[in-house]
């Protein structure tokens, strides 16, 4: 699925996340695989209870992934352990009933019997321990790479933001010490000459400032993590905002928890902010019940631009919103992608707002993605009965459209027989998946000559 002309910025592999509910396991996500490209907004759609939720949340590490991986920028920054640790416990299953079969076998044995096959069932004894020691060992070993993994991405990054500090500061102090040298030599020459006297002071103290600020800045790179650079904008904007916090404390806590002390400064990026969402200075003491829902929503997209994110996960931010509002917020992240080159995660039910905002749409449902395409190709070749279904479910502002408009029902048994043949997400235009079997396959293949041909007629 990767675009050589892009630069992938996210990367999601066969990321599963399961919940335990008693006996019964509820796979959420199972198996979900996509990209997404720097500078772009890739829209992720399907039904309520599909699992599109549970996969942003699982990205930004607000659940454990049950199986598969995610990396930003290279980086693995989520490796889900759970699924190695099941191998394990299926193993042990395995090796426990095996032995008690073959201690069962051999007790049914004659003493004569059980002396003459005691070298042949301690060697099946042998190579039962063998396998499950090695499944064991193998499955410990990713269990401990994928621990190192995000660790070491971690300490990798923090290395990197201190050398971008020390390259910034660097050049500026040699300079500062330079100037602050001369002024030094200037005024050993002339100990008489207030004047010389007062340049070395302004020269020291500006040596002195600068190097309180590389040293404040170097000292939150150390701490700075890689998760600092994917935020989330969440569905409530009720629920998501602290209702015993000023809008300054609820916007300015990501750079407190990053270890920012100067208030002055602090202050400074919160005005910033609050002018980009759209709203004034004024605000910032008020406390989230005096705003109303789509003003709330602006509080949420200012704590999550703050600390200048590359990736902002949005979890259906206009869901809970008017109409007239929906548009002002989408309005609002189009031009935040421009200013700050964001990329975005939208996640939304909405096929129509989600074709408006999008540059890629992937269609999910329970727990699986069914197609994936641009914007445009999805609306022009909708290939999957699922996808299919929610297009026929959006309203247009035409009353003699809607009167005729016929909803699709998409029921998976009638739709699919997946007997002889499991489905895997195909290729079946340039940049167009769809999750399907050979059969299928060939059938959407044969669609899509139909709409074509049909058009050019």
């Amino acid at each position: 699925m990767e675009n050589n002309d892009k630069k992938v910025l996210l990367k999601v592999e066969h990321l599963s996340q399961h919940f335990k509910l008693g006996k019964f396991t509820l796979r959420a996500v199972d198996d979900v695989n996509f990209e997404i490209y720097k500078g772009e907004v890739f829209g992720l759609v399907g039904e309520s209870g599909c699992g599109k939720t549970t996969t942003g949340r699982t990205i930004i590490r607000l659940y454990d992934a049950t199986g598969g991986s995610v990396y930003f920028d290279n980086k693995r920054i989520v490796a889900g352990t759970l699924e190695y640790k099941q191998a394990i416990k299926a193993a042990k299953m395995k090796y426990d009933a095996s032995l008690k079969a073959l201690n069962e076998e051999k007790k049914a044995l004659s003493p004569e019997e059980q002396q003459e096959k005691a070298e042949e069932y301690a060697s099946k004894i042998a190579a039962l321990k063998e396998e499950y020691s090695q499944i064991r060992s193998e499955n410990i070993e990713k269990i401990k790479s994928a621990k190192f993994d995000h660790n070491n991405c971690n300490k990798e990054f923090a290395k990197f933001e201190v050398s971008k500090v020390v390259e910034k500061y660097e050049p500026l102090l040699e300079a500062k010490r330079e100037e602050l040298e001369e002024a030094k030599n200037a005024s050993i020459s002339s100990p008489d000459d207030a004047s010389l006297k007062e340049a070395l002071e302004n020269k020291n103290k500006e040596y002195n400032e600068l190097l309180a600020q590389y040293k404040e800045e170097k000292r939150i790179a150390k701490k700075d993590r890689i998760m600092n650079k994917i935020q989330m904008i969440f569905q409530d904007p009720i629920a998501s905002l602290d209702p015993r916090m000023t809008v300054r404390d609820i916007i300015a806590e990501g750079l407190i928890i990053r270890g920012i002390r100067n208030k002055k400064y602090i202050d400074e990026q919160v005005y910033k902010v609050l002018e980009m969402v759209g709203l004034v200075q004024e605000h910032a003491t008020r406390y989230p019940h005096e705003f109303s829902g789509g003003q709330r929503q602006r509080i949420g997209i200012a704590r999550s631009i703050i600390l200048k994110p590359e990736l902002i996960i949005a979890d259906e931010p206009v869901s809970a919103l008017d109409v007239s509002i929906q548009a002002q917020v989408i309005n609002l992240l189009n031009d935040l992608r421009d200013q700050m080159g964001l990329s975005i995660l939208f996640i939304a039910h909405d096929l129509s707002v989600v074709k408006y905002f999008s540059d890629r749409i992937a269609v999910m449902y329970f727990g699986h993605i069914v197609e994936l395409a641009n914007s445009d190709e999805l609306f022009k070749h909708p290939l999957h009965p699922y996808t299919k279904s929610l297009l026929s479910a959006i309203p247009l502002p035409d009353p003699n459209y809607e009167k005729k408009r016929k909803r699709i029902t998409y029921n998976p048994l009638s739709a699919h027989d997946y007997s002889k043949e499991g489905p895997t997400m195909r290729e079946i235009l340039p940049g167009h998946f769809i999750l399907c079997n050979s059969e299928e396959f060939a059938k959407y293949q044969e669609e899509i000559k139909q709409i074509d041909s049909s058009k050019k007629e």
